[in-house]
This record gives C-alpha cells, sequence and structure tokens, in this order.
C-alpha cells in the first residue's frame, strides 16, 4: 500500500486499497484546503465538515468513507515545512472518487489588493467550494491582469459577497462585520475561526449587508486559510498602518490555534 506523501504527490485514496497513483482525469465537484506548518494545522475538524457536508450534496462515498479518507489524509500530513494539501471529490467515468493533492504552500502574504468582478456573482453552488473554481480561477487571472491579487464578488443587488478565494470582513469600531451567511456564501472557516476569537476577547460579532461604497470609511480584511487575514490596500475599506498592526495582532491570535495534525481530530461516523 502506498502512502500519500511526496512533494507535489497526488493519490486516489480507496476504503478497500488505501493509496494509489493518481491522474488528472475526472470533474472536480468539492474541493478544501488547510495550511500545515511544522506539522501544525487550524480548524482542521471544521475543514472536514465542510468538505464532507458539501459531499452529501453530490453521489459521494457517504459519511462514513468521507470521514475514513479525511482522517487518512490527516495521519499522511508531513511533521516538516510548509504544505497546503487539497481533498478533492472527483466525478470520473465510473463514479465519483476522493483524492488528495499535497501540495508544498505559496509564501504567505500580508496585504491585498482587491479588483471588482463585472456583473454580479453568477456562480452556480456558491456554498458549495471547488463547484465553481474554473470561473473563480478565470476571475482572479482577470484581476491578475488588472494589477490585483483578488476579484471581489458582488450580489445582483450590488452587496459586497466574498472573494474568488477569500472571506471578507470588516471592523466598525470593535464590531467585526461580515456578510450574512446563506446558499450565496460559502462558510469560511477561518472567518469562523477569528469570529469566535473576537467573541471570547468581548467584541461584538455581527452580520449586515454593505455595498462597497458602504465600507468607504473602514478597514476590510480578507481571510483564507493560507494566508490568514490580510487587510485590504486598494478596492474595497481603508487602510492605515495601524489596521495593519491590529490585523497581525488577531493574525498571531488565529496562529495560537494550531495544534498538531492528527487523526483523531476527524470525527468518526458509524456506517
Amino acid at each position: 500500500m502506498s502512502t500519500a506523501t511526496g512533494q507535489g504527490a497526488s493519490r486516489w485514496w480507496d476504503a478497500d486499497s488505501g493509496w494509489t497513483t493518481a491522474d488528472s482525469s475526472g470533474t472536480l465537484l468539492v474541493i478544501d484546503s488547510w495550511l500545515v506548518d511544522e506539522g501544525r494545522v487550524r480548524g482542521l475538524d471544521r475543514h472536514a465538515g465542510r468538505f464532507a457536508t458539501a459531499c452529501d450534496r453530490f453521489s459521494g462515498p457517504g459519511a462514513e468513507r468521507t470521514h475514513r479518507f479525511l482522517r487518512a489524509v490527516a495521519a499522511s500530513l508531513p511533521a516538516r515545512g510548509r504544505w497546503f494539501p487539497r481533498v478533492e471529490l472527483v466525478e470520473t467515468g465510473s463514479g465519483t472518487r476522493l483524492r488528495m493533492w499535497l501540495r508544498p504552500a505559496p509564501p504567505r502574504t500580508a496585504t491585498v489588493r482587491l479588483w471588482t468582478a463585472p456583473g454580479p456573482d453568477h456562480r452556480r453552488l456558491p456554498d458549495v467550494k471547488g463547484a465553481d473554481l474554473d470561473r473563480l480561477t478565470s476571475l482572479r487571472a482577470a484581476a491578475a491582469e488588472a494589477g490585483a491579487d483578488e476579484a471581489l464578488l458582488l450580489s445582483a443587488d450590488g452587496h459586497v459577497v466574498e472573494g474568488s478565494t477569500t472571506s471578507i470582513v470588516w471592523w466598525r469600531g470593535d464590531t467585526l462585520c461580515g456578510p450574512p451567511p446563506g446558499p450565496g456564501l460559502l462558510p469560511g472557516i477561518t472567518r469562523a475561526l477569528l469570529g469566535d476569537s473576537a467573541g471570547t476577547a468581548g467584541h461584538r460579532v455581527v452580520t449586515e449587508r454593505a455595498t462597497v461604497n458602504d465600507l468607504t470609511g473602514v478597514p476590510v480584511w480578507t481571510l483564507n486559510a493560507l494566508h490568514g487575514i490580510r487587510p485590504v490596500t486598494q478596492g474595497l475599506g481603508r487602510f492605515r498602518d495601524t489596521d495593519a498592526a491590529a490585523a497581525e495582532r488577531w493574525q498571531s491570535r488565529l496562529a495560537a490555534l494550531a495544534v498538531p495534525a492528527d487523526a483523531s481530530l476527524i470525527p468518526v461516523v458509524n456506517p
């Protein structure tokens, strides 16, 4: 039985045969990713839950098998280096299969520039990570051509939704704000962790619908598993050096949530 380790390795997983070499065939239905830094990860149980819930929306392997796969993934993560593994539910000619792609993590960046995508958000399944990957990749490429790092998505009525690879939040004084949850928004894991930390620290955490103009005078952050917190310096909100310093303080709080990656972090689901 082969393992899932090895730089750049992509492996299929099967309940009977374990890990085998994967090819690039099939159509991605669901993905999820998280940062592994020197064997430590934050929110792995939440990433697992989001991935399993999304898989259940398709003709997937079932909750018990999906969680076995995720436990196998957790057990195989490297203890050294920075990694950004991606788990995948893939539609193949013979049905759906589970795959992991073990990728070296790109360097973290501390700030982000936003470019507003033209027109409203046209994703098919915004609350399923991976379902609209091709469209989001194209939008991010368009953002790069425009000199930005990330595409900002707006709803049909002009409200801020999220970025092409990020959640978006903003501060109104000591209150942490973000778009309301629902089928048009991906359940962001880093956003949930930040919200929990902010609430524990005594801050109000609220949701609100906001246009780009509504956010002109407030600090805006993007959030994701790879980069954590990044203040927006262009395209939305207000940026000051003091806002960047505050973001780094909260980034340190997020980093403190990381624990050693282990299969025990993934719940066991009975068949």
